[in-house]
């Protein structure tokens, strides 16, 4: 029986499904990545090696778990942004500076002053931000310019493992999106924004759109995977859209929101809406002739990891145990408020210079106050672009939560408390991994469309309902929780 295989490379790992033409699961693994390293604050890098070493092994332990299946397509996602440096001979030039990575902000204000900051929105539908590709390759160029001089090519980070798979540098729109050097709009690479940034249009990939076939597995790929040499290979899609389209979120009014170690609140639209001050990121959907906008919390999933690995005994303590203690706490964590910029923050801030913070502290407060006040502040960062629909008109019919929003109870009912909306969850949420799985069975023709391929498979177990005592409570939480970002923006570290 015929099969699609799709990979997701992400933050922490690697992982791999093997989907049937129902869009049944018939195998699955993850290998975990080597953590990144964060040499210096608000640094993050990752060897491009690991996650093709960590491709292999999920690939070959999803493979085995169907021993009989014939993989028709292979589908990648993965985390958007990195920007992987290769010479002209392909190889590595440096680790790859991956997506919350903070250091470029003097490139930002380079290209604000050179470009103009409107002109770069008109150009691309984006700010300049810190954790868009391009402002990583200018600090390259400014600051080693070694490796920049025997640079040649630009990949993405799932780009990086299909060129490594089938010998083919090639990019979708989708992920292409999140470089700052594509005209959204019209779905190709800005030459504009190329030229006026000094980045030669033959370092870029390309681009396709996400469910076209655009690679067939190498030998040499095929020997490292297990796959059969010759198969077809989709371009596939960052790790939101991908994600996106895991969930059935392909058409207008649909929303997610995902928490995976960042968090992401995602729209599809049927036209690149924007907001004028560039707050929340308008990109080209996976679904050809869609766009979407999204916004993003840096440090979502990463603030509860970060909380836990403070604790004692830590290494003991799993996720649902503190989260079952949390839920001892009242709504509104007895005044405790959790600020999560970790990692700088993009929407609707803007900032790379934000930093996290725990305040409402008394001797009465517990860890479970703690814990809870995380989740609820991770909850009102995601609310925060919520408000920014609204703003920009973007229809809002109905909510699924992904990730680790979605797998606890407990964060999905505060989820359903701070945005005052009945949200979804899905009988299965495998994110983007299914999503590039799907995007690979519509290149091997299992459906016509993404949409018909998520119509088909993607399916609601349950809804939670506001709680409305609770809801009362986080819309007088979530006021005061606005009111700390400019109380103590003055007080930042810069640079």
């Amino acid at each position: 029986m015929e099969h699609v295989l799709g990979i997701d490379v992400g933050t922490g790992g690697t992982r791999a499904l093997l989907v049937d033409r129902s869009g049944a699961i018939c195998g699955s693994a993850t290998c975990e990545h080597v953590p990144f390293a964060s040499p210096r604050t608000g640094w993050a890098e990752q060897d491009p090696e690991d996650w093709w070493q960590a491709a292999g092994k999920a690939v070959r332990g999803a493979l085995e778990q169907a021993p009989q299946a014939k993989v028709a397509c292979v589908g990648l996602a993965g985390q958007m942004h990195g920007a992987v440096l290769l010479d002209a001979a392909d190889q590595v030039l440096r680790p790859a500076i991956i997506w919350c990575d903070q250091r470029s902000a003097q490139q930002c204000d380079w290209l604000n002053s050179m470009v103009g900051e409107q002109r770069i929105i008109e150009l691309t539908s984006n700010p300049a931000l810190t954790n868009f590709t391009l402002t990583k390759l200018l600090w390259v160029r400014d600051r080693e310019p070694e490796v920049w001089k025997r640079f040649q090519r630009l990949l993405l980070p799932k780009d990086y493992v299909r060129l490594r798979m089938t010998g083919e540098h090639a990019m979708d729109v989708a992920d292409a999106s999140g470089t700052l050097m594509l005209d959204v709009a019209h779905r190709r690479w800005s030459e504009e924004m190329l030229s006026l940034a000094g980045i030669p249009p033959s370092s870029v990939p390309r681009l396709y759109e996400s469910p076209e076939i655009c690679a067939r597995v190498s030998p040499a790929g095929a020997a490292h995977l297990g796959l059969s040499a010759g198969t077809p290979v989709v371009a596939g899609a960052g790790d939101q859209a991908g994600g996106a389209v895991g969930m059935g979120i392909v058409r207008a009014g649909a929303i997610s929101a995902t928490i995976g170690t960042s968090g992401v609140v995602f729209a599809a639209t049927d036209n690149p809406a924007m907001d004028v001050k560039g707050r929340v990121h308008t990109f080209c959907h996976a679904v050809p002739g869609r766009w979407h906008v999204m916004g993003v919390t840096q440090a979502a999933g990463l603030s509860l990891r970060w909380i836990r690995g403070l604790l004692e005994n830590s290494t003991s303590i799993s996720y649902d145990q503190l989260t079952r203690e949390a839920a001892q706490a009242p709504a509104g964590s007895d005044g405790v408020l959790w600020t999560p910029y970790l990692m700088g923050e993009r929407t609707p801030h803007l900032d790379p210079s934000a930093r996290a913070t725990l305040t409402g502290l008394a001797a009465s407060h517990t860890r479970a106050h703690m814990v809870r006040a995380v989740l609820e502040g991770v909850a009102f960062s995601l609310k925060d672009t919520f408000a920014l629909f609204r703003e920009m008109g973007v229809p809002v019919s109905k909510i699924r939560l992904g990730g680790g929003g979605a797998r606890s109870p407990l964060w999905g009912q505060i989820q359903a408390d701070v945005y005052g909306s009945e949200v979804e969850i899905l009988r299965a949420e495998e994110g983007a991994a299914y999503g590039a799985g799907l995007l690979a069975a519509v290149g091997a023709r299992f459906w016509n469309s993404v949409e018909e391929a998520c119509d088909a498979v993607v399916e609601v177990e349950r809804q939670i309902r506001p709680e409305a005592a609770a809801a009362r409570v986080m819309v007088e939480q979530y006021e005061r929780y606005r009111q700390i970002y400019p109380a103590l923006k003055f007080f930042a570290p810069r640079g």
